[in-house]
């Protein structure tokens, strides 16, 4: 069969069958997001029938996909409320770096691989996937809740992390020297600082000059910029996710809400296909070895991510079920996880399975976390109110005065 051929078909059936998935997932009130990533398991490599055609492709529509998840995340703040979100929610971001990355690390350590997987694995564990939990949001109508800013504050910092996590872990995996290793690091802090600074300085003149009345040249226009800014950032050693959320933090007002609207279907369409990606690259005959560690990290990992939301949103003045609500929208791990374990690869092989295995888990347990945590907690809280307490047994003698007492009421 001619290539271009069977890229159609293959094609095609995905997208269909993406379509079909997600309908299933509507009617049982379930994000799609974990029957994407089963669907793309069965069909990967050492799967049922392997999508050989159309790997390519989906690949980079993959990539196209985390783009536009951040893209459409960042149109939705200002540059202003991204400054206030960093200075007020930097506190969480420490705590949120400390309970997630130390479980991560110390795994490293006991399995002896050496403090350069330590710091790979701690990565790992600690960044949760804006992705994920951006579309996760978007499912359950949550945007407009009050502990989703808490939310968003605490991926931000995460995800402005990764432009000192990323150069480091990379020199030190290199085994670069301190002066190689610090200027990677000042070029991608300089490249992050900068596009900070246009955007709170000149945002507006940047919506300017991209606005545009014909929705045809605004979608090209915003597009083709994020795709630009998001692969230079990479290039410098910056996530491209990073690069594309600040591009949407940089435009704001009518241009704003307009290519929300253009681009909010292709967002889906693409965000389906990196989700299927992230399986399809999943040999399911790796998994089981690994799965024991895996399983017993994820646990810990989501209970560190459900505190981390509590203490966040707690310091934002918000109650206890929002609390909840924010720290099971944390739980999910994805593209960065599986970036940093690329990276971590070649020197320490052994992680890559069991960093698969890990994210699988909590990118499939993420979106039920974000969901039914806070219900959860409530039905638990009510099961104990109305479970009886034990009874104390009476005092000796005790029947004797109560009846002697009943006697003396009875006749007066």
């Amino acid at each position: 069969m001619h290539d271009t051929t069977a890229l159609l078909i293959e094609l095609g059936a995905v997208i269909l069958g993406l379509g079909l998935i997600g309908r299933f997932a509507g009617r049982i009130g379930l994000s799609p997001i974990p029957l994407y990533l089963l669907a793309g398991l069965a069909f990967g490599h050492g799967g049922l029938l392997p999508l050989n055609a159309s790997e390519d492709f989906v690949a980079v529509g993959a990539e196209i996909g985390v783009i536009l998840l951040l893209l459409l995340l960042g149109l939705e703040y200002s540059a202003s409320e991204l400054v206030t979100s960093l200075r007020t929610q930097y506190p969480s971001g420490a705590v949120d770096f400390v309970l997630n990355a130390t479980p991560g690390a110390a795994a490293a350590l006991l399995l002896g691989w050496g403090p350069v997987a330590a710091v790979a694995l701690a990565g790992v564990t600690w960044i949760s996937s804006s992705g994920v939990i951006a579309k996760v949001l978007t499912d359950l109508g949550r945007l407009g809740n009050r502990e989703t800013p808490v939310i968003l504050g605490v991926l931000v910092i995460e995800d402005l992390s990764m432009a000192v996590y990323l150069p480091l872990l990379t020199a030190l995996l290199a085994g670069v020297g301190l002066a190689g290793g610090s200027i990677t690091l000042l070029i991608a802090l300089g490249t992050v600082g900068l596009v900070l600074y246009v955007a709170l300085r000149h945002g507006r003149l940047i919506s300017r000059a991209v606005s545009s009345d014909n929705p045809e040249m605004l979608l090209l226009v915003v597009l083709g910029l994020t795709v630009l800014v998001a692969g230079i950032a990479q290039q410098l050693q910056v996530s491209a996710a990073v690069g594309a959320f600040l591009v949407g933090i940089a435009l704001s007002g009518e241009v704003a809400e307009g290519a929300r609207k253009l681009l909010t279907p292709l967002r889906d369409l693409f965000a389906a296909v990196f989700f299927v990606f992230f399986g399809l690259s999943t040999d399911p005959a790796a998994i089981p070895p690994v799965l024991l560690p895996a399983l017993l990290l994820a646990v810990a990992t989501a209970l560190t991510k459900i505190l981390t939301g509590w203490y966040a949103a707690r310091r934002a003045g918000i109650g206890s079920r929002g609390r909840l609500r924010a720290g099971g929208a944390l739980v999910a791990r994805g593209e960065f996880s599986i970036v940093i374990a690329g990276l971590a690869v070649a020197t320490e092989p052994r992680i890559g399975p069991i960093a698969t295995a890990y994210v699988l888990i909590l990118v499939v347990l993420g979106p039920l976390t974000a969901r039914w945590t806070e219900p959860a907690v409530g039905l638990l809280r009510g099961a104990l109110r109305r479970k009886p307490g034990p009874r104390a047994d009476p005092p000796p003698g005790h029947e004797e005065i109560a009846e002697a007492s009943g006697a003396g009421a009875r006749t007066t």
